[in-house]
C-alpha cells in the first residue's frame, strides 16, 4: 500500500479524504494536522497523522510518504501564507523526496484570477500555487471543482481542462475524485476542472 500525506485533513474536504483512503485497499492515509489536539481524532481511527505547519519546516512531514494530496486552506485568512507559500513549501519538500504524484485542489478559476468578481485574492495565490507545481517537474494532477456543497455524493461528475460555465459540487465528490487521481492510471500532468454530472468519476477521469 502507498503512503498518502493529506495535507488539511482537518478541514471538511480533508476529512472525507482520510475516510476514502482509510477504506482503500491501495492506500494507506498520513493525517497532516498543525494542532496536537486534532491528532486524537485521527488516532482514533488507527490513521497515521503527523504534526506539521504549513509556514515552517517539513522535512519530516515526507519520510515515508510516496504521494501527496494539497487539501489545506487558509479559510481566506492567510491566502498567501499558507494557501500560496505553504503550497510551495510542500512542494518542495516533496521533490527533495521523490514523491511519486502530487495531486493539487485548486479552484474553478484559478487559471484567470484576475477576471474574478470574487474572492481574487485566494485565486491568484492558488494560481501562484499551481504553476509552481506545474514547474517542480513533480508528477501532478490539479482539479479545479466548481463551488462546494456539502450534499450528498452523487458518484457522479462532469469534467474537462475547461468546462467554460460555473456550477456546483459536492466536497465528498471532489474528496472521491482528488483520491482517484493517486493512481498511476489517472491523468498525469495535467489540470481539470470538474462539476457534478453524469458520468462515473472513475470514467470521467479515463477521458481526459
Amino acid at each position: 500500500m502507498e503512503n498518502i500525506l493529506v495535507a488539511g485533513a482537518n478541514g471538511t474536504t480533508g476529512k472525507q479524504i482520510v475516510n476514502l483512503l482509510n477504506k482503500s485497499q491501495y492506500f494507506n492515509p498520513v493525517a497532516m494536522v498543525r494542532k496536537e489536539s486534532q491528532m486524537q481524532q485521527f488516532k482514533n481511527d488507527d490513521v497515521d497523522v503527523v504534526l506539521g505547519d504549513l509556514e515552517e519546516n517539513l522535512d519530516h512531514i515526507v519520510k515515508g510518504v510516496d504521494k501527496v494530496i494539497f487539501a489545506a486552506g487558509s479559510g481566506g485568512k492567510k491566502v498567501v501564507a499558507v494557501d500560496q507559500e505553504g503550497a510551495k513549501n510542500l512542494i518542495d519538500v516533496s521533490k527533495q523526496a521523490n514523491i511519486k504524484k502530487f495531486v493539487m485542489l485548486s479552484s474553478m478559476g484559478a487559471d484567470k484570477p484576475e477576471q474574478a468578481e470574487q474572492l481574487q485574492e485566494y485565486l491568484k495565490a492558488k494560481h501562484n500555487a499551481d504553476e509552481y507545481l506545474k514547474e517542480s517537474n513533480l508528477p501532478y494532477a490539479i482539479v479545479r471543482p466548481g463551488s462546494l456543497t456539502n450534499n450528498e455524493p452523487k458518484g457522479k461528475i462532469e469534467i474537462a481542462e475547461h468546462l467554460n460555465k460555473r456550477g456546483e459540487i459536492s466536497r465528498a465528490d471532489v474528496a472521491q475524485t482528488l483520491v482517484r487521481a493517486l493512481h498511476d492510471d489517472s491523468p498525469h500532468n495535467q489540470t481539470f476542472e470538474i462539476l457534478e454530472g453524469e458520468t462515473l468519476i472513475g470514467k470521467a477521469l479515463e477521458k481526459v
